[in-house]
């Protein structure tokens, strides 16, 4: 087989450039320059068959959905997701040039060498093969790139989903986020992320009185009294649920007996959390409970004042079902006696989404990672962040996260 007919090297040289367009997204409206990687899959996939659609909603955030049209209108038709910016990075905290995508030891590094520029090339690729073989699936075939992931999908899925509806609804839809081997023993288990947490990212002002940072004794110190919340924040435990969805991941764990009783019992979940397998604990607890992440804190404006206000940011996310009203009350709860020194000033609502346990896309991901992996099994879990398939979940699309990734290599650093 020469280079240019192994599918892998193919990958490899579309995930290279990918990299190297370096579509990072901060957040602002002017970041991301997707447009580099959309002209770079555009010209990929142009052969004949394909119906290339591309959308621009904020110049530079482009978008591209390509469509094979089934030759049964009634069959289920199937959406390949991927997204093409990547988040920022300190270029002084690698070992290797972020952006250059090199090939080192079998591996290419590259910022979005994981998330998810692997699974948006390999996808094109796998298009791209389909049209040159002249296949055309009995429902209809659905490949998009899109913009914004990284941030709150406003110039990708979400707009899409809005403005451009006809063009990317399907059935079935697989995306990033899962396939990561768990950290058990045993067998692989590769999880296929079923659901995803919701976010309500929350901003709360604590209020003080201001003074002169000469005087300290008996201040009313905003930025004091911010640490005091922020710590209880820290320590709080939201309320644990375990429900039928955490079961069926038990069930799937292999765990021992008792831990598995232990795991399934409220009254004795916590007592064994930190008993989990190495690196599982973190994700057990993320699984069963809305979580509260105090990230950022601002307070003062001068070394020598005593700050009359503070800013906290929390990073929260939430199961099903826990939304604006019962994460407030989590909130009051959490801070205790010092609510009334604290103000609500900006909160996001993005519920939690999830789709079935079972249906023939999950059949069909598990089959073929038994074929790819021997002794593979596939567990059913969620996404403790966030991914574009919210956005078509709220609309019906059973959608999956799915993607089988190396075990040497780890999301810190790529």
């Amino acid at each position: 087989m020469t280079l240019a007919e192994d599918p892998t090297a193919e990958v490899t040289d579309l995930l290279q450039r990918l990299i190297r367009n370096e579509c990072v997204n901060d957040g602002t409206p002017s970041s991301g320059h997707e447009v580099r990687s959309v002209d770079l899959l555009e010209d990929y996939l142009r052969l004949p068959g394909a119906e290339m659609k591309r959308y621009e909603p904020v110049p530079g955030r482009a978008n591209l959905v390509l469509r094979i049209e089934g030759s049964d209108p009634k069959a289920p038709s199937l959406h390949l997701m991927g997204h093409t910016d990547v988040v920022p990075v300190t270029a002084s905290g690698w070992k290797h040039d972020p952006f250059a995508g090199e090939l080192i030891d079998g591996d290419v590094w590259g910022r979005g060498a994981i998330d998810m520029l692997d699974v948006t090339a390999s996808m094109a690729v796998a298009v791209r093969r389909l049209m040159q073989s002249g296949f055309r699936p009995k429902g209809t075939l659905i490949y998009s790139a899109m913009a914004d992931e990284e941030a709150l999908g406003t110039h990708g899925a979400q707009w899409l989903t809005e403005n451009a509806w006809d063009d990317v609804r399907s059935d079935f839809l697989v995306t990033e986020f899962g396939g990561a081997r768990l950290p058990l023993s045993g067998p692989p288990k590769l999880p296929i992320m079923t659901a995803e947490k919701g976010s309500q990212w929350t901003r709360l002002r604590v209020r003080g009185t201001p003074g002169h940072g000469s005087t300290p004794y008996r201040s009313d110190n905003a930025l004091v009294k911010a640490a005091e919340v922020i710590t209880r924040i820290a320590r709080y435990k939201a309320p644990l649920r375990l429900d039928e969805r955490w079961k069926r991941i038990l069930e799937r764990l292999d765990l021992p007996a008792a831990l598995r009783i232990a795991f399934s019992n409220p009254a004795t979940f916590d007592l064994v959390l930190d008993r989990a397998p190495a690196g599982a604990a973190p994700i057990f607890y993320a699984a069963t409970r809305t979580t509260f992440s105090p990230n950022i804190a601002h307070a003062g404006a001068k070394l020598n004042v005593i700050p009359d206000n503070a800013e906290i940011d929390v990073d929260i996310r939430t199961l099903v079902g826990d939304d604006g009203d019962k994460v407030r009350n989590m909130l009051r709860d959490a801070i205790g006696d010092l609510w009334s020194e604290v103000e609500i000033v900006a909160e996001g609502d993005n519920p939690a989404t999830e789709s079935p346990l079972r249906s023939p896309l999950w059949d069909t991901l598990t089959n073929v990672t038994k074929k790819l992996i021997p002794g593979a099994e596939t567990v059913p879990f969620l996404v403790w962040g966030a991914t574009d398939a919210r956005y078509f979940r709220r609309k019906g699309v059973v959608s999956y996260g799915y993607g089988l990734m190396s075990e040497r290599i780890s999301f810190g650093e790529f």
